[in-house]
């Protein structure tokens, strides 16, 4: 009986998808098939999810009182400037927001509505639930 396993990737085939990959953009090789699914969530269906954030800071920016376009001119230029930031620093993401954020100040006041709206949990429950729904999808 031979070992072949016709879903294993020879290292040639891993050469050559990561060379076709890496021109649109970052990739990132994972052993299991299992992450798959995980990254659809994460990955795969992130960019809605910072479409769907921008979106609402720019409409709570036109409920303050800016034009439409200005207020999504500045979201854009302010989660441009967060990613780049993010992306050259070597700290961590919490270490990132604590510098942008004065005790008692105006950032601080914004991330306890956060807290107080359970932000992180509705964003854990919706990535939890792509989860689930890729893998249904995969059955």
């Amino acid at each position: 009986m031979s070992d072949y396993n016709p879903f294993e990737v020879a290292q040639a085939q891993l050469g050559q998808a990561r060379a076709i990959l890496g021109t649109v953009g970052e990739e990132m090789y994972v052993a299991e098939e299992r992450y798959l699914d995980m990254a659809t969530a994460l990955n795969g269906s992130g960019p809605a999810y910072f479409f769907l954030f921008l979106e609402a800071l720019v409409d709570a920016g036109v409920g303050l009182g800016f034009a439409r376009a200005d207020a999504e001119r500045l979201v854009l230029q302010t989660a441009r400037g967060a990613v780049e930031f993010a992306r050259s620093s070597p700290l961590h993401l919490a270490e990132l927001r604590n510098m942008v954020t004065t005790p008692g100040g105006t950032t601080a006041a914004a991330l306890e509505e956060f807290e107080r709206g359970a932000f992180r949990a509705i964003v854990s429950a919706a990535i939890k639930a792509a989860y689930r729904r890729s893998l249904e999808l995969g059955e």
